[in-house]
């Protein structure tokens, strides 16, 4: 069986997307339901990591910020492990890491600025929920997370997950 068709790209067979389609949703909603968690059982913790970014101004918005972003994590760490919504879960995931990781990176490069020390020796408490991190690895997982998203955007891996079972009459869905 070939798989590359006349354009040269590649495609992957069946199998390989579901495979990869349910590893992605388990490991991208895995980290998200943990990292989700820590921060929704340390509410005040978190709040007081927010506050350093100085992203938001009002004090209401912030505790806004601080009391719901947690459990929204969770829900789409929970919908990416259900295998519901999970294109939908990937792009909001990614609206939050793409933003967070260059607020992470600039906050990481001020200290570099100021401190004058090797930038993978900076070591900061994130808000991610680990305590913390060593910017490098924490930039190195991030990248890492918004590949996971990405993939799950654009590999179709329905076998594995609740939407299929529930569509299973036969019918292609669209058509």
């Amino acid at each position: 069986m070939n798989n590359q068709p006349a354009s040269g790209s590649f495609i992957l067979p069946s199998r390989g997307r579901d495979v990869a389609g349910l590893a992605g949703r388990w490991i991208l909603g895995g980290v998200f339901i943990y990292m989700g968690l820590t921060k929704a059982l340390h509410p005040v913790d978190f709040l007081k990591v927010l506050r350093q970014y100085e992203m938001v101004e009002s004090h209401v918005l912030l505790n806004l910020i601080a009391a719901a972003l947690p459990w929204f994590e969770v829900l789409c760490g929970l919908f990416l492990l259900a295998g519901i919504a999970v294109r939908g879960s990937a792009l909001l995931l990614l609206g939050m890491l793409i933003p967070f990781t260059l607020v992470v990176l600039k906050r990481a490069l001020a200290i570099h600025a100021a401190k004058a020390i090797p930038f993978c020796a900076i070591s900061f408490d994130c808000g991610c929920g680990g305590g913390a991190v060593v910017i490098c690895h924490k930039l190195l997982e991030n990248s890492l997370l918004i590949l996971l998203s990405l993939l799950l955007l654009t590999v179709r891996a329905n076998r594995l997950s609740l939407r299929y079972d529930l569509l299973k009459s036969g019918q292609p869905v669209g058509k």
